[in-house]
């Protein structure tokens, strides 16, 4: 497997130096200056690649090349915005980035409740706590419909909750689900992010997965011509928040993606801690099935809760058999004799760095470096296995 690590431009924290010291060659990024629907130049991603090559890394994944809200929902300057993407593909490809990542999640992206959960070694993890969402998404957003989904244990024990918070700690909780995470799409206010729930509820689960279907019908064909492979990522939570639907978030919804648009150029990322944060996706099964399509791997683990609630564990100590999981990859790389860029996702907050305030939540630096040096140290036991050597 080809290791890369998240890096988010020239004003991230982590230089590219810190990167290649990390053992890393591969460099998964994106043009986060660009705004969202706007055309990615050949003459940018270009300097781009020349300065990540410039340090001895390759880019090897664009992760990701945002999509405009208006596409998913087929609305609005759909159709500019689509010709738009199309245009990003084919200079990405012209410039030799063959691989992009990109996600259909309506209105928020990635979520979590708290980004500081105290661990026993007292070092720090992302976590979704779902009395904490119900308690917001009732009680402080406020969202029509919302009582609905959920039980009445549920709610009260979210209310309960709500009123034991401090104030501060009601808009942290706003910030942490409505403000924006890294690599996620913006952020929003309560009153905005209402108009926008609002707009997919109406849309439902099967028209924006066939806004999804259409959309790739436009762009795989440019995708096949530049020799550029789209690899989606999965819903974060793969479960249902604010009552939005979700499309990429089971072993069913990879296979109807796959099959809608059978093209070589249509693939997967296989996120292991989103699909894994759902115990009934088997993981070691989907990459099985899928392994002819998966061309980008986020490792990383969780430890599940049996009301929904997730925190993200060490790469090899939690509900998702990581080690069982890097021996499919590593068979799927045999069958298709291509190699899968996959990066170490996210990272506990550790050591000096939790005293530091420019450590992007879920991207430190020892944190992945950790994460890396344990997931590096199965695929060489694996990798010297197959090949009969000691290890």
């Amino acid at each position: 497997m080809i290791e890369t690590w998240r890096w988010f431009g020239p004003s991230d924290s982590i230089s590219l130096e810190m990167i290649a010291q990390a053992g890393a060659s591969g460099i998964v990024t994106s043009l986060h200056e660009v705004p969202t629907g706007d055309v990615w130049t050949s003459e940018a991603i270009i300097e781009r690649k020349q300065l990540i090559n410039s340090n001895g890394l390759d880019w090897s994944v664009i992760e990701s090349i945002p999509l405009h809200n208006d596409i998913k929902t087929r609305s609005g300057n759909f159709q500019q915005y689509i010709d738009n993407y199309k245009e990003s593909i084919k200079n990405a490809g012209i410039a030799g980035v063959d691989t992009i990542c990109y996600n259909f999640m309506p209105v928020v992206d990635w979520t979590r409740t708290n980004l500081n959960y105290k661990l026993a070694n007292n070092s720090f993890a992302l976590r979704f706590e779902m009395t904490d969402f119900v308690a917001y998404d009732v009680f402080m957003l406020k969202r029509e419909g919302a009582e609905n989904d959920y039980s009445d244990a549920l709610k009260e024990k979210a209310l309960g909750r709500l009123n034991k918070m401090s104030a501060e700690e009601k808009d942290l909780l706003e910030k942490n689900i409505i403000a924006g995470l890294p690599g996620g799409e913006g952020s929003y206010s309560r009153d905005s992010i209402k108009e926008a729930i609002d707009q997919f509820i109406q849309l439902g689960t099967e028209g924006l997965r066939q806004n999804l279907f259409l959309f790739l019908q436009d762009i795989i064909p440019v995708a096949e011509a530049h020799n550029v492979k789209m690899c989606i990522h999965p819903d974060d939570p793969p479960f249902q928040l604010f009552g939005l639907p979700r499309v990429v978030s089971t072993q069913e919804d990879a296979r109807k993606l796959l099959a809608a648009v059978p093209s070589p150029a249509n693939g997967l990322t296989m996120c292991a801690g989103s699909y894994g944060a759902r115990g009934d996706n088997n993981l070691v099964a989907m990459v099985n099935e899928f392994s002819d399509r998966i061309y980008f791997v986020h490792l990383r683990n969780v430890i599940r809760e049996d009301d929904g609630s997730f925190y993200e564990s060490d790469h090899l100590k939690g509900d998702n058999d990581m080690v069982g999981l890097i021996s499919a990859l590593l068979d799927a790389e045999g069958k298709t004799g291509a190699k899968i860029p996959m990066r170490p996702d996210h990272g506990h907050l550790m050591a000096d760095e939790i005293k530091a305030q420019n450590v992007k939540p879920g991207y430190s630096y020892m944190g992945r470096l950790k994460g890396l040096a344990e997931l590096r140290g199965v695929i060489h036991a694996f990798t010297q296995i197959r090949r009969g050597s000691p290890l």
